[in-house]
């Protein structure tokens, strides 16, 4: 085996040789972002040498998301726990859940955290408070990713699906799956969330592009990811829209949604179109209250998510893959 020399894991880190020199001999006045970075070099590289007690384990990831009551969420956060589990134990992956309606307390938390961390990974609302503190601590040269709904401009960092495909697909589903004639309407959390502007732009071009002249897509509705407040709104749009045939859900849960609709003897006249597969939406599927699942894998995000930022921080020297995350369509045919 070749001999782990200080030139080669300043290559690798990305430093020079006189800066591994200190981190190695612990003599300090390195900024704790290339002493990570020399460490991780030191460790890819299977140095020999016991590396500074005081730089173990410095190596700390942290996962801003909201909502932990969404199915949805409960999976991505239960994903990047499984993943840390598999990593070094040199690297920690800290989940943090934010209040979503508070942006100036998610702008504060990205700038002054709790904690010194190597990478921020993000799940955020779309506002310039959030935007400018991302925008600041990207400058400050903190590798971040972006997963689910992108925000600002920071190149490179997202990591998701096309949403606006994603909205694009529930259109031709809507209409190819709906025969009778009458009213469409979207429901989705509110203007805060990129990921769901971007699937009803989707959704509305692809209706208007279809053939289906017997559907009329009408209006969106804003539902702030709340089951219960889904439940209710269409409910009342049953009541004013007596030609009411499709829903088109942009995200959240469908438990009360469900029930409503299975209530209402001919419930199965509505083709429910929505998101992510989970027990309620399974449940939906398997008796035909919900017609379909545009599921975006949020397995496959976290395990990206973190394979990029561990790339950023020249932790994993193979690429990774930039492209959009494949979405999957599932129907009572294919759970």
């Amino acid at each position: 085996m070749a001999r782990v020399t200080l030139k080669k894991i300043a290559e690798v880190a990305g430093v020079g040789s006189a800066t591994v020199e200190r981190v190695l001999n612990d003599r300090g006045g390195v900024r704790p972002a290339l002493v990570e970075r020399v460490i991780a070099a030191a460790r890819q590289l299977d140095h020999p040498k016991r590396l500074p007690e005081a730089h173990r384990g410095v190596t700390r990831i942290e996962v801003l998301l909201p909502r932990p009551e969404l199915s949805f969420i409960q999976r991505l956060s239960r994903s990047f726990e499984r993943i840390a589990a598999s990593l070094d134990s040199s690297i920690a992956v800290h989940r943090t859940f934010i209040n979503e309606m508070d942006p100036i307390s998610i702008a504060e938390l990205i700038s002054r955290p709790a904690m010194r961390r190597s990478a921020l990974i993000v799940a955020l609302p779309d506002h310039p408070a959030v935007c400018a503190a991302l925008a600041a601590e990207h400058a400050k040269g903190l590798p971040i990713v972006q997963l689910v709904s992108p925000i600002g401009d920071i190149a490179g960092s997202y990591v998701g699906i096309d949403n606006c495909a994603a909205g694009r697909m529930a259109g031709l589903l809507m209409a190819g799956m709906q025969g009778r004639p009458g009213t469409v309407v979207g429901l989705c959390h509110s203007q805060i969330y990129a990921v769901h502007r971007d699937r009803m732009q989707g959704f509305s071009a692809a209706m208007a592009k279809s053939r289906a002249s017997h559907l009329f897509f009408d209006h969106v509705a804003f539902t702030h990811d709340s089951d219960k407040e889904a439940a209710g709104i269409v409910s009342n749009l049953l009541r004013s829209i007596p030609d009411l045939v499709g829903v088109y859900s942009a995200g959240g849960d469908y438990g009360p949604l469900c029930e409503m609709l299975r209530r209402r003897s001919s419930h199965g006249d509505i083709c429910l179109i929505g998101h992510e597969l989970a027990p309620q939406s399974d449940a939906a599927l398997r008796d035909g209250t919900m017609t379909a699942i545009i599921d975006q894998a949020p397995e496959t995000q976290a395990r990206r998510a973190l394979d990029t930022a561990l790339n950023k921080l020249r932790l994993m020297q193979t690429d990774v893959d930039s492209s959009p995350i494949r979405f999957i369509t599932i129907t009572v045919d294919n759970l």
